[in-house]
């Protein structure tokens, strides 16, 4: 840049770098745009100049074309991702990092791909920024891991084999197999095979150089054409064939004729008919003479009495050759539903050539397609759909519980319930709405069908209902008894009269209130009259002719009233009588003075006697007696008591009874109901007319109900003949019909019969399909031009190969096409088989007849005979019975059986069918536990005397032990009745009242669970309840005569004082009626039961008693003030006043003034009918009216103020109904689980119908139930081990081995190994081995020549294995291994040997293994150590190479002196039990064994005395298990008890140990180091 100018683009630092471009623009989409930038001349150290100043030839582009990009091109471009590159470690890219040294997980590692911008279409590459457009470009490079490298993990050798030769230079080998390949980078496989010569003796003459080697069979061939074959024939063939034909030509027409016709029926069923172009060829195979290095050589040098055969007969190879396709089949469905599956249809094609002699297999024959039938005429599909019956009626009795009062009588019952109905599965068409066939208002009974067909989930069977409780009558208490009254005050002709007294209904009974017990009681009375006065109160005492006092009158005031007592206007009382004025006596100063005592009420009281009586009462207290002289006298005692009788009347009450309603029996239409109305009374009399209830009324009648059921369903199908195990059980079939409407009110009754069985008719034949063979064809011989080199090839005769036909049939013998026994049958039976046509010299034998029955087990033998046929029988060298032996004998079987139980007792299972009523079980309508005694069963198994499993019945068992179990009953929880309600817990206001329940049992065996008890076993109930503040009241008696305390003798008066009696009554609409407990009244309100007051003298002024005080105006405010006055009784005498009539009080809050509300009470628990278990039912609760100092009071004061009363007092609540767990019926007892052996089990199940709810009981646990099946044995085909391979007629080369397939028992569980029994007992399987239907009984193989070098058989795959670190998957899956080792025979060719192979393969669920290094013990200077897999197998490879223990440790020199070995301190030792014996300069000198003394046992007298002996105490005392006592052995200690190796011993000898009193020892400290020998003494024996 010139001074250090340069052009800078926008955004751009100085260093040059290019810069965004600026948005691609332009008028339409795609490569036409233009995008730009900005461009200036900048100094280098960032100032700007003018563009003049920059190098215009250097100048960048400020503009260039782009391609703009629209939303339609995300269809047009992408993103296309490259793969991953391999992993490259971090390390080798940032230098910095070090590789680890030991590699544990793995190492990490990058790995990048190629991610790029590219079209859709032709995957042309395209700028980024197209794709950046839409969606961020993908990353280029991801982390991963590196895996460590896992080296090639082989097994153990196997052991030497023997010497390949017998004499001579041999090799013996032993080989392993790979475990694990090598991975990622792990060390290759070692040698599989170590081979090492072997020489087990001089051979004797020259060692065999040569040997006969035969190859692989060649193709097979087709001879010549039949003219050419039959000049190829032996002269001896063509004779004999033109013999047959002069033969036959002499026989008569009719002859010649059958033979012909027998001859066609033959060709049809010959092979080479339809299927099979069978053609027999034959196939040579070539025999060469091999020197042990391998080399071909003249076939003369190989030494051999006869060469093998060279050519054989062979069935020409044929593939499978098919027809074309057919037409496709109509569709399987023929009807349209858009909703259901689809149909299916097929084509077929046929085999129009057999595969033959190893060709290739047919292809399918048979192709499926889904379809819909298409067009107009499609009918609709027929849908099956869930139908149910109506429910039931409404039942309680299924929710009481086991311990229920109420199941002994259980009318009226009423609450919650349980109904239930069936469901069934109908037909309808598609068309037709699911909705419409839940109901059943057309009650279209459709036919029940088969419930597999009705696919959805089922309507639920049970729900809950609820029958409404009958709510009784409740009335209110009775009425005062009214005044005298006309029974119809209009009609006053009659002159009877009654007294009435009335109650009324206080709710809403069920059934409206005819069932209401009578709300009107009449007593006849006299004299009545519809109106009359009331006396409302007496004015005050007016004494006669204006005097001051003495007698006067009180003037009534009165109001009319009619007979209920309310007021009505005076007029009509005018026919009535008016109270006359009272006498009465205003007492002068000097008078006695007396309370006023105005009569009580005529209490009316109904005796048992028949005229009660009635009476009035009224008591007068003295206030002031009268002066000495001049006033009137104060009255005696008695005279202040006075009692009037009543008007009599007689007492008799009458009331009108009604009976039951009767309804009418019409049809469905409005009909009557009548009932009886009597007079009920107790004399002769009447009840009052006007008062009677109607005998008649209308009522709707229902309408009659018939019953409806469904038709028939079908008949449930027969099972058919070939289902297993059917037996001769005779089968029944079913069908039935549902109620799906009940009768009702009079209608039809439902039939009686709902179900029928039937036997089932005798049962078809099961179509099945089976290969028929036909009669194998002669015996074709390989052709006279390939045979006639060889010898004895004048004769037809040698080994050839026959052909036979195979068709197929029905079970029942009918034809059937062959690909129907393809489809169906079994394997199709081999259609050729090698042969043999006798030769001359061969002998020839029948087959073995049947061994001869034994007469009893056990007992004598058995012989089967074959003979000689044709030439033979004259042949000496066939009369050799040694070679050719024409019978055989065997001991009779010796077969004893052996019963014995096997397996777990199954679960204990009741009788099925008819339930076992009381104790021994029970089934409670909507109970659905079962209990009581069952049985449990346990399977029996036969063994034979060689412990092989037979058939049950060979040990005369029906094939189980059964015996007698319990299944507990359930019993549910039980509590007591409930008891009384306790009384309210207010006498006034509103309190609580409870009842309770005690727990008596608990539930057990799944009974129903307690409700919620408190910690003392019991269960409350709580309901409010509201006392009558006035129902009990104190009532006081009249105040005693004065008892003057200071009398004055003349005046009889001051102070003094007066007492009564005070009781607490209950209060009735009459008036206090009997005496109750004091605590029931209110304690404030008792009024007192004495007083002191002063006792006025004569002429003093009497007052009255205070009156009621006025009450307080309401807010309460001390402001105000409430009063109370009297009034004088006796006016006072000259100069003397009265005291003041008026008293006043201000009124103070919760004192004498008090302010109202009401207070509402919490709800009750839920109460239910007495007849009704739960459902719907009421909680309550109460208005109370509360004081301002909480005290509650009668509910009058709240009215009279009037509060608001805002509150609901009853709601419905719902109790939850105990609903037991409702299971269905067991299901049919499975088929068993195994088709043989010790571990079938039967299976039967229950579901759960209805779930238990509330408290009721819960389901059991056991909801399926086993039992053992009848133990069969398990019969298998298995092969044998292949027979070592046999080149025929050779030394080595190409050959065949052989292996059997033979029946085999067990029992089925795997741990007893199969047992080899007679192939009759697996005629009825399938032939078939490990499931492969494809039995292989010789397969071609090869002999290896002395010389050669080759590979063994694959070894199996080994287990699959994960790759893994402790345990954790590394995420690169699993592999599994196979591996071929070489082989040799002649140390001579080992350079010649192919190498050896191995093959890997991924695999899943592969086991983690881990690998660590084991160590044996020190022999000498060295160890065995090696390699162990997590599984305990001990392998090469695996373990890390730098963390190999130490396996040799070699001294300095050797350890040459007997018993010496090298420590792990690498110096020499001696071995255990012996010491060393070291020189002056350090060094082993020799090894000298430590003298044992033996220490007399507990049972070992030979002597008393202990014995001394040194103590090794690296030795347990386990290590010596031949003595009962234990070995001590000398060993030199050094400094801190180590073994002290240096020890120079010149000379020791032990002090004979003698039986004298032992010394007491020398307790002294010695060094040890001065010690030459260390003994364990323990002070008992002298040394």
């Amino acid at each position: 840049p010139r001074c250090g100018l340069l052009w800078l683009h926008i955004s751009c630092a100085p260093n040059g770098a290019l810069c965004p471009w600026g948005r691609c623009m332009g008028s339409e989409c795609g490569p036409g745009g233009s995008q730009s930038r900005a461009v200036w001349c900048a100094h280098s150290e960032g100032w700007t100049t003018l563009p003049t100043n920059c190098d215009q030839a250097e100048r960048p582009d400020n503009q260039q074309s782009c391609f703009r990009v629209c939303d339609w091109h995300k269809d047009l471009y992408d993103w296309q991702l490259g793969a991953w590159n391999q992993c490259v470690p971090v390390s080798m890219r940032s230098g910095g990092v070090q590789r680890p040294a030991v590699c544990t997980r793995g190492e990490e590692g990058i790995q990048t791909r190629e991610v790029g911008c590219v079209q859709k279409v032709n995957a042309e590459p395209a700028e980024d920024a197209i794709c950046e457009y839409f969606e961020p470009k993908p990353r280029l490079e991801q982390a991963c891991l590196i895996p460590c490298p896992r080296d090639c993990v082989v097994s153990e050798f196997s052991p030497w084999t023997a010497c390949s030769k017998t004499c001579g230079m041999g090799l013996q080998n032993r080989i392993r197999f790979v475990l694990a390949p090598p991975l990622f980078g792990g060390a290759a496989c070692p040698n599989l095979t170590e081979f090492q010569t072997c020489q087990p003796g001089a051979c004797v003459g020259a060692e065999s150089l040569y040997s006969l080697r035969v190859g692989p069979w060649g193709a097979c061939s087709v001879p010549l054409p039949r003219q050419a074959r039959q000049a190829d024939e032996p002269p001896g063939e063509k004779k004999a064939r033109e013999r047959l034909r002069e033969k036959g030509k002499g026989k008569d027409p009719e002859t010649r004729e059958l033979i012909k016709k027998k001859r066609n029926r033959n060709r049809q069923n010959r092979p080479g008919g339809k299927f099979w172009e069978l053609q027999v060829g034959f196939q040579t195979r070539e025999v060469t003479c091999v020197h042990k290095s391998g080399d071909v050589e003249a076939l003369s040098l190989c030494s051999q009495e006869t060469l093998p055969v060279t050519f054989q007969a062979c069935v020409m190879t044929k593939d499978c050759d098919v027809t074309e396709w057919s037409e496709w089949s109509a569709c399987s469905k023929e009807c349209y539903d858009p909703n259901g599956p689809v149909g299916e249809r097929t084509r077929t094609r046929k085999v129009s050539q057999f595969p033959i002699g190893g060709g290739a297999d047919c292809p399918e024959l048979e192709e499926k397609e889904p379809c819909s039938p298409q067009g107009d005429g499609v009918q609709p599909c027929i849908v099956y759909s869930w139908k149910t019956t109506e429910w039931t009626e409404c039942r309680v009795d299924v929710l009481l519980s086991q311990q229920d009062r109420r199941r002994g009588n259980q009318t009226g019952l009423c609450g919650g319930g349980i109904q239930t109905r069936e469901v069934y599965c109908v037909q309808t068409s598609s068309d037709t709405p699911a909705a419409n066939l839940g109901s059943l208002r057309s009650k279209e009974a459709l036919r029940p069908m088969d419930s597999d067909l009705c696919l959805g989930i089922p309507p639920n069977t049970t729900q809950l209902c609820h029958i409404s409780c009958p709510v009784e009558c409740d009335v209110s208490s009775w009425s005062a008894w009214g005044p005298c009254t006309y029974e119809n005050c209009q009609d006053q002709a009659a002159k009877k009269g009654f007294k009435l007294r009335k109650r009324k209904i206080v709710n809403e009974p069920t059934g409206g209130t005819g069932n209401c017990p009578h709300l009107v009681e009449a007593i006849p009375c006299e004299d009545p009259s519809c109106y009359d006065w009331l006396v409302v109160k007496l004015e005050e005492c007016i004494p006669d002719n204006e005097k001051e006092c003495g007698p006067g009158t009180q003037i009534p005031q009165v109001q009319c009233v009619n007979s209920d007592g309310e007021y009505v206007e005076r007029q009509l009382c005018r026919d009535a009588i008016l109270p006359m004025p009272v006498i009465c006596e205003v007492p002068c100063p000097k008078d006695c003075a007396l309370s006023p005592g105005p009569p009580g009420p005529c209490a009316l009281t109904l005796a048992l006697e028949k005229t009660p009586r009635a009476n009035r009462r009224r008591a007068r207290s003295i206030l002031a007696y009268n002066a000495g002289e001049g006033g009137i006298q104060c009255p005696n005692a008695s005279a202040l008591q006075e009692v009037r009788s009543c008007n009599d009347h007689p007492c008799t009450v009458y009331h009108w009874q009604t009976g039951r309603t009767r309804g009418d029996d019409a049809s469905c239409s409005v009909g009557m109901q009548t009932r009886k109305v009597i007079c009920v009374r107790v004399n002769v009399g009447q009840c009052p007319e006007s008062l009677r209830p109607d005998t008649v009324r209308p009522c709707l009648l229902p309408c009659k109900r018939d019953c409806i059921v469904t038709p028939y369903s079908d008949w449930s199908p027969c099972p058919s003949t070939c289902r297993a195990g059917s037996g001769n059980i005779k089968k029944k079939q079913y069908r039935k019909r549902i109620v799906i409407q009940s009768p009702a009110n009079g209608g039809q009754d439902c039939p009686e019969v709902l179900n029928q069985e039937r036997e089932c008719d005798a049962p078809s034949v099961c179509q099945g399909y089976r290969w028929k063979t036909h009669k194998w064809r002669r015996c074709q011989l390989v052709p006279w031009s390939v045979r006639q080199d060889s010898p004895g090839a004048q004769e037809t005769c040698g080994p050839g190969l026959q052909i036979r036909a195979v068709s197929c049939r029905k079970q029942d013998g009918g034809q059937a096409d062959i690909e129907a026994c393809l489809k169906f049958a079994s394997s199709m039976p081999p259609l050729t088989q090698p042969c043999q046509l006798p030769c001359q010299e061969d002998c020839q034998l029948s087959s073995w007849s049947k061994f001869s029955p034994c007469s009893a087990d056990c007992v004598g033998v058995r012989t089967r005979k074959r003979m000689l046929i044709g030439k033979s029988k004259k042949r000496d060298q066939c009369k050799n019975n040694q070679v050719y032996p024409l019978s055989e004998t065997q001991y009779c079987p010796c077969n004893k059986y052996n019963a014995q139980p096997v397996g777990n007792w199954s679960d204990c299972v009741l009788p099925e069918g008819g339930r076992v009523e009381g104790q021994l079980g029970m089934k409670v309508q909507g109970d659905i536990k079962e209990c009581g005694q069952g049985y449990r069963y346990q399977a029996m198994v036969c063994y034979d005397q060689d412990n092989r499993i037979v058939e049950t019945s060979r040990c005369n068992s029906h094939g189980y032990i059964e015996e007698a179990c319990i299944i507990p009953c359930p019993s549910d929880c039980k509590l007591s009745e409930w008891s009384n309600w306790s009384r309210c817990s207010k006498s006034c206001g509103s309190g609580v009242k409870v009842r309770s329940k005690w727990l008596r049992e608990k539930p057990y065996n799944g009974g129903r669970p307690c409700p919620k008890l408190d910690h003392v076993n019991q269960v409350y109930e709580v309901v409010p309840c509201l006392s009558d503040c006035g129902q009990y009241v104190w009532v006081a008696e009249p105040w005693s005569v004065w008892k003057v305390s200071n009398v004055d003798l003349k005046d009889n008066c001051g102070e003094g004082v007066q007492t009564r009696k005070v009781r607490c009554m209950l209060n009735t609409i009459d008036g206090p009626s009997e005496q109750v407990e004091d605590y029931l009244c209110d304690p404030e309100e008792m009024p007192l039961g004495a007083r002191n007051s002063r006792l006025p003298c004569p002429e003093d002024c009497v007052l009255s008693d205070w009156e009621a005080w006025s009450p307080c105006p309401l807010p309460c405010s001390e402001n105000s003030t409430r009063e109370r006055s009297a009034y004088p009784l006796r006016q006072p005498g000259e100069e003397k006043e009265c005291p003041p009539t008026k008293e006043t009080e201000s009124c103070k809050l919760n004192s004498n003034c008090f302010h109202y509300s009401y207070n509402i009470t919490d709800w009750s628990t839920c109460q239910l009918s007495e007849r009704a278990v739960c459902g719907v039912g009421i909680k309550t609760r109460m208005l109370d009216c509360v004081r301002s100092d909480r005290k509650s009071v009668d509910l009058k004061f709240c009215k009279e103020l009037g509060l608001e009363r805002k509150w609901q007092m009853n709601a419905s609540c719902v109790v939850e109904c105990p609903v037991n767990c409702q299971l269905s019926d067991w299901s049919s007892w499975s088929e068993c689980t195994h088709t043989c052996g010790l571990a079938g089990k039967l299976w039967r199940r229950r579901t759960v119908m209805q779930a238990p709810q509330g408290d009721g009981r819960p389901c059991p646990s056991q909801m399926e139930q086993w039992k053992p099946c009848l133990v069969k044995p398990c019969f298998s085909w298995k092969y044998s081990a292949w027979s070592e391979c046999k080149s025929e007629g050779a030394r080595c080369g190409d050959g065949l081995r052989f292996r059997n397939v033979s029946c085999f028992v067990s029992d089925g569980s795997g741990q007893q190994d199969s047992s080899l029994v007679d192939d009759e007992l697996c005629g009825d399987l399938v032939p078939s081995v490990d499931g492969d239907p494809q039995i292989i009984l010789q397969e071609s193989c090869t002999v290896p020549c002395p010389g050669e070098c080759y590979l063994t058989e694959w070894n199996a795959w080994s287990p699959c294995q994960l790759s893994c670190v402790s345990g954790d998957d590394l995420g690169f899956g699993s592999v599994q291994v196979r591996s071929r080792a070489v082989l040799a025979q002649d140390p001579e060719n080992l350079l010649q040997c192919p190498e050896q192979e191995l093959e890997a393969r991924p695999c899943t669920d592969g086991q983690c293994f881990e690998y660590k290094w084991r160590t044996g013990p020190w022999r000498g200077s060295s160890r065995l150590v090696w390699c162990q897999r997590s599984d305990g197998l001990n392998i090469t490879g695996g373990c890390p190479a730098t963390a190999k223990p130490m396996s040799d440790r070699s001294c300095d020199p050797p350890c040459t002196k007997p018993r010496s070995l090298c420590t792990e301190a690498g110096v020499c030792g001696c071995e255990e039990g012996y010491t060393e014996v070291m020189t002056s300069d350090g060094l082993l000198d020799q090894c000298t064994v430590i003298p044992v003394l033996e220490i007399p046992t507990a049972g070992d007298n030979k002597a008393d005395v202990k014995t001394i002996r040194a103590y090794n105490p690296s030795q347990t005392e386990a290590s010596s298990p031949g003595r009962a006592g234990r070995t001590w052995f000398l060993q030199p200690f050094g400094p801190g008890n180590t073994p002290q190796h240096t020890v120079i011993l010149k000379h020791f000898s032990f002090v004979s140990v003698c039986s004298k009193k032992p010394k007491r020892p020398q307790r002294r400290q010695m060094n040890n180091r001065l010690k030459p020998l260390t003994l364990a003494y323990d002070g008992d024996a002298d040394m």
